[in-house]
């Protein structure tokens, strides 16, 4: 393959409109096939006015989820673990009873198991209050280390989201706690360590790692939160401990590596074909925002007008945005990465409102992925 980025102008505009649109900073990856561009616009550094450049390292946010995932499927294909054994028979301390007994490994991973997101109560000022939630808890655990058994225990004593195995399920982070936890009690390794030496490294990407401290290692972008509007302007949480979401949304990459693995994953060289069509029997999730999404093991499904059936995963993370999207035969591909988060202001019913980025960011997904191939003559 050609790895020498085309020049597009056609993308550039179209990523310069995102950044105009209100992103401090935005950068991304397009490929079709074997030509390849990279692009950025904006800024890095609010305070130094640094420019942001396509090959950051950045807070992927809940992309993480596809790595556990296939980590988790890779040990159900040697006959390790279960898919739809109970977790109960894995992990009975975390997941004890009745609960423990009905919930499986699928429904951890398609988010169907009932459990809630826990991090209302790890992030207390989130939730509501006579005076409304804030940003407070943001400053109070940028540099607290969680236990993931912790996190895990708030999600299982909490009122649950739903039955076990019911649909739609609820989107939460103590799905994929558990998983890494699963990891850890049936190969004796640190879930984080497990998935980086079975699935990142073996996928070969080089820019691609769970930070041990709470910096990121290499040329990284500043990354700015807005939580809604509630923080306002935007505070940097580039300098945090990630131990609060570790195998949900735990991950550091960059948009190369990610299209790297996704090219891989759907080009079946990191599953076997029956564990990857299951990874794509969707069934239908709310997501944190309340919006339904169709998600499967770890992957969810986009249909976008023109492209047709897409594949990959949106992660969020304080101050950091990432979307990858890829066709099912992984030969067109887009993962772009934003350092502004949660720039929607709530509506009175708590809905996030359409934001000018909003409707430029879909419009460089079209260009992107309905466009001609990067570089080609238009």
């Amino acid at each position: 393959m050609d790895d020498v980025p085309a020049v597009d102008p056609n993308l550039k505009s179209a990523l310069d409109r995102v950044h105009r649109a209100g992103l401090p900073g935005v950068f991304a990856e397009v490929r079709h096939g074997s030509a390849i561009w990279r692009g950025a616009s904006g800024t890095a550094d609010l305070s130094t006015g640094r420019p942001v450049e396509p090959g950051l390292r950045h807070r992927v946010g809940s992309l993480t989820k596809t790595f556990t995932a296939v980590a988790v499927l890779r040990l159900v294909e040697r006959g390790r673990i279960g898919l739809d054994a109970p977790i109960g028979g894995y992990l009975p301390e975390l997941v004890p009873g009745e609960r423990g007994r009905r919930i499986t490994v699928r429904m951890l991973l398609n988010h169907t198991s009932g459990l809630p997101e826990y991090l209302p109560y790890a992030f207390p000022s989130l939730r509501p209050s006579p005076s409304g939630p804030s940003g407070d808890s943001l400053d109070d655990n940028q540099f607290r280390q969680f236990a993931p058994t912790e996190l895990i225990m708030m999600g299982v004593t909490a009122p649950p989201a739903g039955e076990p195995g019911s649909t739609p399920g609820t989107y939460s982070n103590a799905n994929y706690l558990l998983l890494g936890q699963l990891l850890e009690q049936v190969t004796g390794t640190p879930a984080e360590e497990y998935i980086t030496r079975d699935v990142i490294e073996r996928a070969g990407l080089r820019h691609t790692d769970f930070p041990t401290g709470t910096r990121i290692e290499g040329p990284h972008s500043r990354m700015y939160e807005a939580l809604f509007g509630l923080i306002d302007p935007p505070r940097d949480y580039s300098v945090y401990d990630m131990s609060w979401v570790s195998t949900g949304a735990g991950l550091t990459s960059t948009v190369a590596d990610l299209n790297r693995f996704y090219r891989l994953l759907l080009g079946g060289e990191l599953l076997q074909p029956s564990s990857l069509a299951e990874m794509q029997r969707t069934v239908p999730v709310i997501s944190q925002t309340g919006e339904p999404v169709t998600y499967g093991l770890g992957l969810h499904k986009f249909t976008q007008p023109g492209a047709g059936t897409l594949w990959g995963h949106d992660g969020t993370v304080w101050g950091a945005g990432t979307m990858s999207r890829h066709s099912a035969d992984g030969k067109r591909q887009l993962t772009v990465a934003v350092n502004l988060a949660r720039w929607n202001r709530m509506d009175s019913s708590g809905r996030p409102q359409p934001h000018p980025i909003d409707e430029a960011l879909t419009a460089f997904h079209g260009e992107a992925m309905c466009g001609v191939a990067p570089g080609a003559v238009r």
